[in-house]
């Protein structure tokens, strides 16, 4: 027997609310892709951690409504924040570094445009980036969904980033690394460039701001493998694939 569907819904109220609508492109997929039926167990999550169990009662034209039968709390979110910051990728290579990141447990994502970044990024390509989030947190069996944010320039990403206690800026240019990442404890913002890099400027910037220089060895990395294998080195070290 598979697993119950997911579905993200808006901040619910049980139990003193027991009924649920689900709208919109969630009640799309459910219906035609998914195919979800009346008496169906499926499981509602509203951002909050908690996972809430319940079964469809009517499915209409536009929407299903369900009724809420019982909650418990997500065991599948980080117990320490990561947060990636990346810059803007062509193509659907954004997305692609969004998916895996929110598998591997980001807690947020910030993209962000820079000196060298030659990709664009709108509101229409932001909400894919928090679509594909969602999609990942279901597939994966998140609670939550990363945040997903963007920043028209490099030093309002890194500002972002304060109050974290490892801040890592990965830099191709660097010949060694000032901080390892493979002993960090406590929460960690990580930076990753677009393809074209960073400049010594953006890199001097990061450092102003608390950022430690970090090297993925002397094999020059494509921008969206950079993105990934420094979230899988951060989420390793902090205990989150053991």
């Amino acid at each position: 027997m598979s697993a119950p569907k997911r579905f993200f819904v808006d901040k619910l109220n049980y139990p003193a609310e027991t009924v649920v609508r689900i709208e919109g492109e969630e009640f799309v997929h459910a219906k035609t892709v998914l195919r979800i039926e009346e008496g169906a167990e499926i499981i509602l999550l509203d951002g909050s951690g908690k996972e809430y169990s319940a079964i469809v009662a009517k499915i209409e034209k536009h929407a299903l409504s369900a009724h809420i039968t019982g909650v418990k709390a997500g065991d599948k979110e980080p117990k320490t924040p990561i947060y990636l910051l990346c810059g803007a990728l062509k193509g659907d290579k954004t997305e692609f570094v969004v998916q895996k990141s929110a598998e591997l447990g980001v807690s947020k994502i910030g993209v962000f445009s820079s000196e060298y970044c030659s990709a664009y990024m709108n509101e229409n390509k932001l909400e894919r980036l928090r679509k594909v989030a969602r999609e990942a947190a279901k597939q994966c069996l998140r609670s939550c969904a990363p945040e997903i944010e963007y920043f028209d320039s490099l030093e309002k990403a890194l500002k972002s980033a304060e109050g974290f206690e490892n801040k890592l800026f990965a830099c191709e240019f660097l010949h060694g690394s000032s901080a390892d990442i493979s002993k960090i404890s406590g929460s960690a913002a990580v930076v990753v460039g677009s393809e074209g890099g960073f400049s010594e400027k953006e890199f001097s910037m990061a450092q102003s701001e608390g950022f430690a220089g970090i090297s993925l060895g002397k094999r020059i990395l494509r921008a969206e493998t950079a993105a990934i294998t420094v979230v899988a080195l951060a989420a390793f070290a902090l205990g989150e694939l053991k």
